[in-house]
């Protein structure tokens, strides 16, 4: 198995799904999984992800991300985004490999290759 700090395949969203749905029964956590409040627990996680990267020179952030023990940090609260986003995709009732195919179809068509760029911020 590759180290988190390394890209791989990627992890099947309907097996981590099942697992954060077994967490909460086990703990009996799904009654306070509302729509607002997992949001919120997302928008939390991603400021965390956002203060390790926060101070540092946007020329160096990647170096810098792929030595511990940012490396590390990183991937913990990556997976912390990742696993209140499938929750929050859960508790709405959206596939969100669905909901993502469809959308990079879509941008797909809207920004064809060899268009104008595009800003940040505007592929969205």
């Amino acid at each position: 198995m590759l180290a988190p700090c390394h890209a791989g395949r990627v992890t099947d969203l309907e097996l981590l799904r099942g697992r954060v749905r077994q967490f909460a029964t086990d703990r009996d956590w799904s009654r306070y999984h509302d729509p607002k409040s997992v949001l919120l627990a997302l928008v939390g996680e991603v400021g965390e992800l956002a203060e390790l990267f926060q101070w540092l020179p946007a020329g160096s952030a990647a170096k810098l991300a792929a030595s511990e023990p940012l490396c590390s940090r990183a991937a913990e609260e990556m997976s912390d985004v990742l696993l209140y986003l499938i929750l929050l995709a859960d508790v709405l009732g959206v596939d969100l490999a669905a909901a993502a195919n469809a959308k990079l179809d879509d941008n797909a068509r809207r920004y064809p290759p060899g268009g104008p760029p595009v800003h940040a911020g505007s592929a969205g």
